[in-house]
């Protein structure tokens, strides 16, 4: 997860500075930045505590699971691993061609 954009317009939008933001949720101020700055993604758990410490809420939001691959991979499951190896190596290949 990309947890820049949320997390820079959580802290804004709450009129927060990055240091207002590190005391608040207890995270380093330095830590903050790289995230906002997107070197580096939080976990899970410090993105909420974040975005909470920003007075958000992220609600979960459950969708229809995307069954479109599911017969693809089955089939791959079924490769060995060498099989395997050398059908992403083929992938690979079409892709540097054509970029």
């Amino acid at each position: 997860m990309r947890g820049a954009d949320p997390i820079r317009e959580a802290r804004t939008r709450a009129g927060l500075t990055q240091d207002e933001l590190a005391e608040r949720s207890g995270i380093a101020r330095s830590l903050i930045a790289r995230w906002e700055q997107g070197e580096v993604s939080p976990s899970i758990d410090n993105f909420l505590a974040v975005i909470e410490a920003c007075g958000f809420e992220i609600p979960l939001v459950l969708g229809e699971r995307d069954t479109s691959l599911d017969e693809r991979l089955d089939k791959n499951r079924h490769l060995s691993p060498e099989r395997r190896a050398r059908r992403l190596l083929t992938e690979l290949e079409k892709t540097s061609d054509h970029g």
